[in-house]
């Protein structure tokens, strides 16, 4: 069972292989959202959701935590799906700010 906090999602295949890594806000609703009917799912999630055979996941403290290892996970891993579902509008960015 998944908990309702922030953290980063791995999704594996039938051969433990790591095949799409995300982020949440809320782990329990994000990944829900995947098994929803298949209706509401365009055709390249519902492969994706067809390959998954086990799911991990990390919870962190916030959703820049979130994303940051979100983001280290992807680079580390290479996750097929994460390399399919790109787009060239997605580009990873993060600016300082202070207060």
């Amino acid at each position: 069972m998944l908990p309702s906090k922030p953290g980063a999602y791995i999704f594996k295949d039938e051969n433990n292989v790591i095949i799409y890594v995300g982020k949440a806000k809320d782990l329990k609703k994000r990944v829900s959202s995947y098994f929803a009917k298949s209706s509401a799912l365009d055709s390249k999630t519902i492969q994706l959701v067809s390959k998954i055979k086990k799911i991990d996941h990390i919870v962190v403290h916030s959703e820049i935590e979130a994303f940051l290892l979100e983001a280290s996970l992807i680079k580390k891993h290479h996750p097929f799906y994460n390399i399919k579902f790109l787009d060239d509008k997605q580009k990873l960015s993060i600016k300082h700010c202070e207060f």
